[in-house]
């Protein structure tokens, strides 16, 4: 499994759309800057076909620190869910390519 940074998703997007790079670049962060002001204002973004994020607050709970046995309170936090949507269910039920390991 590789990783995908968002430089090289600009990079592609500006590819195939024959669009400048630093135009590309402003919607994807102008795109994301959005996300991030819906989720933290406690909307929920659905965008069909691809998947559904939303927000949950964890209750407050006791917890243990595992060394010292000492009870610690953990306070309420939020964080985000992601379902997926339709098609991506659809493609990552297919199974990836199988790797050959390296045998000497």
């Amino acid at each position: 499994m590789s990783t995908i940074t968002k430089k090289e998703l600009i990079d592609r997007i500006a590819e195939v759309t024959q669009a400048k790079r630093v135009v590309v670049k402003r919607v994807v962060q102008s795109f994301l800057d959005e996300i991030i002001n819906e989720l933290a204002a406690d909307n929920r973004l659905e965008f069909r076909d691809f998947g559904v994020f939303e927000t949950r607050t964890r209750t407050a709970r006791t917890a243990q620190n595992p060394k010292t046995l000492e009870r610690v309170q953990v306070p309420p936090k939020r964080s985000v869910k992601f379902k997926m949507g339709r098609l991506m269910k659809e493609k990552l039920a297919i199974e990836p390519p199988l790797v050959e390991k390296f045998q000497p």
